[in-house]
């Protein structure tokens, strides 16, 4: 019964970090990477609605930031060109309608922490124009827009830039996104926000009290402004002690920010990074650090069933559980999407 409900529900992942590793390919081979690779795992996984962020990893900052965002925005793009039977690139509700109904996976282009903008927030109606349809303005740590939840005891606010960066983005129709912003950053973006806000990625502190985690009053915010809060898998944000983070305790996160946000503002952001890492990783270095990246069964997109399993054990009602697997953020991204203020 749930695997027929699995695959009858339009299942949305709000983050998956597989622009990594295709854009590590060479540029000819990203397409059939990604075919090869990521395309059997989404549709294994029942995904009809993916979220891909541009990360774009310290050693290309500050002065590279910028190139390489183009490059894996690009790299989007070739991706979807090269696989345009089975993706559609989605610049709004229309366009992820239209992906549904064809059967193809329908992709939207997120920015994550932005190190490329910085302070130039007029860039956001450049990056509007390739495709970006949602962003982050920090990451772990300090930026020309505010502080990372890393940064929390700064106590600090979004700068000038970061408001104009949101007032930017509103007027877009960029969904901006909350997740890994500090705690001070969140209130800020709540006080001043006239349109929906959304976390990508984001767990619930009451449960593991972690910076990257959001606190009921933070998540009781977000849903107030119509936004959805999409669930983290990482076991270190699930979990005190990493080793103790198991598929409960994530249905745990999902029912908790269920009840404090409502039904209608939960979706999933799994930040499946445990096989974008295996992807990008040399096999002499595998051993090289101490990190768990996923709970069993849950490494990629082909777990996502597992999740639908057991929230339905659990007694979620059947309505419930398609809203929280995709049918919210595809609700919040209908509305939203690419929508001039």
């Amino acid at each position: 019964m749930t695997h027929a409900l699995h695959r009858a529900s339009v299942v949305a992942d709000a983050h998956n970090d597989l622009l990594i590793a295709a854009a590590a390919r060479p540029p000819h081979r990203s397409a059939e990477f990604f075919r090869r690779r990521w395309l059997p795992q989404l549709r294994d996984g029942g995904v009809r609605l993916q979220v891909l962020p541009v990360f774009i990893g310290d050693r290309f900052r500050p002065d590279g930031a910028l190139r390489e965002t183009l490059r894996m925005i690009e790299c989007a793009h070739v991706i979807a060109e090269g696989n345009a039977d089975a993706v559609r690139l989605c610049l709004d509700g229309a366009d992820i309608d239209a992906a549904l109904g064809e059967d193809r996976i329908a992709l939207v282009l997120a920015l994550e922490s932005a190190p490329g903008v910085d302070a130039n927030v007029e860039l956001f109606s450049t990056l509007h124009r390739l495709g970006v349809r949602i962003a982050s303005i920090a990451h772990w740590g300090r930026t020309p827009l505010a502080d990372g939840s890393g940064e929390d005891a700064t106590g600090s606010r979004l700068t000038g830039a970061g408001v104009a960066a949101l007032a930017q983005m509103e007027r877009r129709g960029i969904i901006f996104d909350v997740s890994h912003l500090g705690a001070a950053g969140v209130a800020h973006v709540l006080e001043l926000a006239t349109r929906p806000v959304m976390a990508t990625h984001s767990s619930a502190r009451a449960l593991r009290d972690h910076h990257r985690n959001l606190t009921d009053e933070q998540i009781r915010g977000i849903a107030a402004t119509g936004g959805t809060v999409c669930v983290n898998f990482l076991p270190e944000f699930l979990a005190a002690h990493p080793a103790e983070a198991t598929l409960d305790v994530l249905v745990d996160h999902v029912l908790h920010i269920t009840d404090i946000a409502g039904a209608d503002r939960v979706g999933l952001g799994p930040d499946f990074i445990q096989e974008v890492n295996d992807d990008i990783t040399p096999p002499c270095c595998e051993d090289s650090y101490e990190y768990d990246w996923a709970l069993p069964g849950l490494e990629g997109p082909r777990g996502l069933p597992l999740v639908t399993e057991a929230l339905h054990g659990r007694g979620v009602p059947e309505a419930t559980l398609r809203a929280i697997l995709g049918g919210n953020l595809l609700d919040l991204f209908r509305k939203e999407l690419g929508r001039p203020a």
